[in-house]
């Protein structure tokens, strides 16, 4: 005790720093989920989307029995995603613990542990803790020229502060509405992706072993070694590019810091050991699609040099400069972090990793972490000159988080939309309660299907999701469309069987874009153990009408 009351004493603006990030952290998952005083569920319209395939995923473990896992959303192939994150927060939730505290609290928790670490990592490299304060607040704020399409719509007027205030919309969200500032720059990306906070973090965790550990080679002992390597080794069931970046950092790690680099080796075997089963069960498999193609460029359009140029200057603003000036600056010994941050940002530009380009972003976000620190060691430079440093120094602050500070308001006026959980959802509940807990529903609806509520598989949730996870979707929308259309029961009983689904629901209307059911011939000849006249839901038994 004497010794915490003896840190916080002599470092209170360090502990004042740390609790506002955390009080951030809690505001920010907070406001974008939670369940209301019904119970039901209550999610941002920004994240609306992306949470369709996170709750299935969640409850398949906290309500459903999803081992050996599969894609919640797609039944029946083993699973391509890495799902360790939310299985935790399923289990979380089975102990009792409300899903908005189970999800949240881990969310919370993974942002807070990222922005500790990118603090922790620039000030251990560059020895100020201005340096850290100022790399997670470059972090925070993005630096990219958004707020240049912001101005366009809003000219600047005294109007323009609360225009900033309420604004509703993210000034550039490319490539999806056509502009050339990308979308993933914003923090809608950490509220969506849950997972994605508590990878980055781990990677920089790693970066600050090995960067402590080539400067007093004995702080990595054999058991130190075994441990790191068991830990990245589990990494491709929590996060799979993040586990690739690792070991691109494990191998720059063996030329960069020589002195360690049989430990690193070691570390490496380790974590390779213990990946392989992984990455053969979950990414290996001879179904579906996706796998790493040359595809030079990115999002650039008309890919050329002044093209390329042009668009990281608008997606990384004045951080395309001033950061390699910082590594300019740099001591040795500090340029050696920069390398694989370097690295991942041309990797991300040369190749795709999954069927989706734009998915590539996750190479982008991790490395202007570090390209932040840099830039940040640069401003720090800057301002110990001189009183026009300092000056100097304040007026290139403002550009590289304007857009940072626009973005953040979007998710603060972001409204919410609801969804019906249990017990409120009579379908839902009646599934829970009636089905067992391992199986397989052809679904009614794409979006936060009944059965996915109530942690069942089904045959194809929004496509989408499944196709970027990997999996054939347009193979299995084929089939789904042709069963949902049936009029001989053999056939029919045939394909859902071999689909290995036990149950079928419908909904008329149905919301399933091109689709058409024959209602009249499911209920004529299939057995109907579930209506919900309200939402004009029906739920069949196949194992029973089709014995």
């Amino acid at each position: 005790m004497k010794a915490l009351l003896s840190y916080v004493k002599q470092n209170r603006f360090e502990v004042v720093f740390f609790s506002i990030l955390f009080l951030f952290s809690v505001f920010l998952f907070w406001k974008t989920f939670r369940l209301d005083q019904d119970g039901n569920i209550l999610i941002a319209t920004k994240v609306w989307s992306d949470f369709s395939a996170t709750i299935p995923l969640i409850r398949s473990f906290s309500f459903g029995s999803n081992f050996p896992p599969e894609y919640p959303i797609f039944a029946g192939p083993p699973i391509k995603y890495h799902f360790v994150f939310f299985a935790l927060v399923g289990l979380i939730e089975k102990t009792g613990i409300p899903l908005h505290f189970a999800l949240n609290g881990l969310s919370i928790v993974s942002f807070f542990s990222l922005l500790i670490f990118i603090y922790i990592l620039a000030k251990t490299v560059f020895k100020k803790k201005a340096i850290g304060y100022l790399s997670v607040i470059l972090f925070l704020f993005n630096s990219s020229f958004s707020f240049l399409e912001f101005f366009k719509r809003s000219p600047l007027s005294s109007k323009t502060i609360l225009e900033i205030i309420q604004n509703k919309n993210f000034p550039s969200f490319g490539p999806y509405d056509g502009k050339t500032v990308s979308a993933f720059w914003n923090l809608n990306i950490y509220t969506n992706q849950r997972h994605l906070a508590f990878a980055y973090a781990a990677f920089l965790f790693l970066i600050y072993v090995i960067y402590l550990s080539a400067q007093k080679p004995k702080r990595l002992t054999l058991n130190k070694s075994l441990l790191l390597g068991l830990l990245i080794g589990l990494f491709p069931l929590i996060h799979f590019p993040v586990f690739g970046m690792m070991g691109m950092t494990l191998i720059l790690s063996v030329a960069l810091f020589p002195k360690i680099g049989k430990k690193v080796i070691l570390i490496g075997l380790i974590a390779i050991i213990i990946a392989a089963p992984q990455i053969l069960y979950m990414y290996l498999q001879p179904q579906g699609t996706g796998g790493i193609t040359f595809r030079p460029g990115y999002l650039v359009e008309n890919l050329n040099l002044v093209n390329f140029i042009s668009y990281w200057f608008l997606n990384l603003g004045l951080t395309l400069i001033l950061a390699p000036l910082g590594f300019i600056l740099a001591k040795r010994e500090q340029r050696k972090i920069f390398i694989p941050f370097l690295i991942l940002f041309i990797l991300g530009n040369l190749f795709q990793f999954s069927v989706e380009i734009a998915a590539n972003h996750k190479f982008f976000n991790l490395s202007t972490i570090g390209l932040n620190m840099f830039t940040a060691y640069f401003i720090y430079k800057i301002w110990t000159i001189n009183k026009l440093g300092k000056v100097s120094s304040l007026l290139l602050i403002l550009p590289l988080t304007l857009s940072g500070l626009i973005d953040l308001f979007p998710i603060i006026n972001d409204t919410h939309m609801t969804v019906e959980d249990i017990p409120n959802n009579k379908t839902a509940y009646f599934i829970l309660r009636n089905t067992p807990k391992d199986s397989a529903f052809l679904n009614a609806t794409y979006l936060y299907d009944p059965a996915s509520l109530a942690g069942r598989n089904i045959y194809l949730g929004w496509p989408y999701f499944a196709w970027s996870a990997g999996y054939n979707s347009t193979t299995r929308y084929n089939k789904m469309k042709n069963i949902l259309s049936a009029s001989d029961k053999n056939i029919a009983c045939q394909a859902l069987l071999k689909e290995g689904l036990n149950y079928l629901e419908t909904q008329n209307p149905t919301s399933l874009e091109g689709i058409t059911v024959n209602h009249s011939f499911y209920d004529d000849n299939f057995i109907k153990i579930f209506y919900d006249k309200d939402k004009q839901i029906s739920i069949y038994d196949i194992d029973l009408s089709c014995m």
